[in-house]
């Protein structure tokens, strides 16, 4: 990790006890968990709008958009969609043993979790632990209820990890596993002796969204508001004009009175499609809002495209999108889209080596064949609609000037580039 980062809950090295992580939980109340918990509100469609009021008689539809949830499947799919690729000629048969062990894992399914929370929160939080079969396995954790705590040298190294629910609170360190108990963070302590983990540093790992921690819709949550409150107010406009006043002038009591059959005006008036004034100075008319929906469709047009101008999303409902969905113009439409991804794609990559490094450790003391995490390639292959004649003819024309392997990630159907190598070596070597 880098040193400017905003959001790190930082502490110089020290013996960690209890007070510490009940110090740290307390401060991440204090500086995180509303802005959490109010994108989590959003994401499941709790806006702002929902607690409006209006005048008593007046209609208040109140209706909540799907930006959050959309901006969040978009991003979060582009990037770990697919599966995220290994390759280490040099470290073959070491990365191939971490890689059943991966696939034991389900790591595709995490990897796609961690990218939600990422884009959603504005990071993921990831934890290692041994199966009931002493077999490394990762799971994802709320980041509402989980954070790193993480040293105050340049390096910013991960100085512990905290996972509470309730009264409880499970403490990870480089070394050990301990659980805390207590009524509140001020008065925590031990609850058993701490249990070893083998992991060789703290097995709870930070997936970062970008440098600042933020969420992907975070930026526009403003301009979410204001979608939701025209389109509420345009459906209001629509029922008040359909509940138009019809004003009588120079009717007198008419307008209170029943006919001879004792029939209300309002009655009267719906069964025989007729009135009767009683001069001819009277008359009837209806009292209604003038309606300027194209006006109104500008501005709701304008606030959806700075929606996807701020968060860079591209608007896959617009008629000119897909215009030509090949070559360079395509490229330029998902360019500020591709820029997001590629940050997003960094920070991701650094917390991939941090689980590599962690899994290479306890497999090491099992047995397998030791791993350097930071020589393995890990190649990221973007989840869209792809022209697979023009990737076909790409590979061909760069055939023999880069690399088979890295070639064979950028074929859509290849899940495992480096098996596809091997097999292709295979298929080479009996010829």
């Amino acid at each position: 990790m880098f040193g400017w980062l905003f959001y790190m809950i930082i502490r110089e090295r020290q013996s960690i006890q209890p007070a510490l992580v009940g110090e740290c939980i307390a401060e991440f109340h204090k500086t995180k968990a509303a802005r959490l918990s109010r994108l989590k509100a959003y994401y499941d469609g709790e806006h702002v709008i929902l607690q409006r009021m209006r005048a008593k008689g007046a209609p208040n539809h109140r209706l909540v958009n799907a930006y959050p949830r959309y901006i969040v499947a978009m991003t979060s799919g582009y990037l770990a969609g697919n599966p995220v690729s290994y390759m280490d000629a040099e470290q073959s048969e070491a990365l191939s043993s971490l890689m059943a062990c991966y696939a034991a894992c389900d790591i595709p399914s995490v990897d796609a979790e961690l990218a939600t929370h990422a884009a959603l929160y504005g990071v993921g939080v990831e934890v290692l632990y041994m199966d009931a079969h002493a077999q490394p396995r990762a799971a994802t954790l709320d980041p509402r209820t989980a954070f790193v705590v993480y040293d105050d040298t340049v390096e910013h190294r991960a100085l512990f990890g905290v996972h509470w629910r309730a009264n409880r609170v499970e403490l990870y360190t480089d070394e050990t596993l301990q659980t805390l108990e207590g009524d509140d963070w001020n008065h925590l302590s031990p609850a058993g002796l701490p249990e070893p983990h083998y992991f060789g540093q703290v097995p709870m790992t930070e997936y970062w969204n970008n440098a600042d921690e933020r969420g992907d819709f975070e930026s526009v949550l403003s301009l979410i508001d204001a979608y939701d409150a025209l389109q509420s107010d345009r459906v209001n406009d629509k029922q008040q004009f359909a509940d138009s006043l019809l004003v009588f002038t120079g009717v007198g009591g008419l307008a209170m009175d029943g006919d001879g059959e004792g029939r209300p005006i309002g009655q009267r008036l719906r069964e025989d499609k007729a009135l009767a004034l009683p001069d001819r100075d009277a008359k009837v008319e209806w009292l209604t809002k003038q309606l300027n929906e194209s006006d109104t469709q500008v501005l709701a047009d304008s606030i959806r495209t700075d929606i996807h101008k701020m968060a860079m999303v591209p608007d896959l409902t617009d008629r000119m999108f897909a215009g030509n969905a090949t070559g360079v113009a395509m490229r330029f439409k998902l360019l500020g889209f591709d820029q997001l991804i590629k940050v997003k794609e960094r920070w991701f990559r650094e917390a991939l080596r941090t689980r590599l490094a962690l899994f290479s450790h306890i497999r090491k003391i099992q047995g397998a064949p030791a791993l350097e995490a930071g020589r393995v390639q890990i190649a990221f292959s973007r989840s869209i609609p792809v022209n697979e004649l023009e990737i076909a003819q790409t590979i061909r024309t760069l055939h023999g000037l880069v690399p088979d392997r890295l070639l064979l990630t950028q074929v859509p159907f290849i899940t495992d580039a480096e098996a596809a190598y091997q097999e292709l070596l295979t298929e080479r070597k009996g010829l």
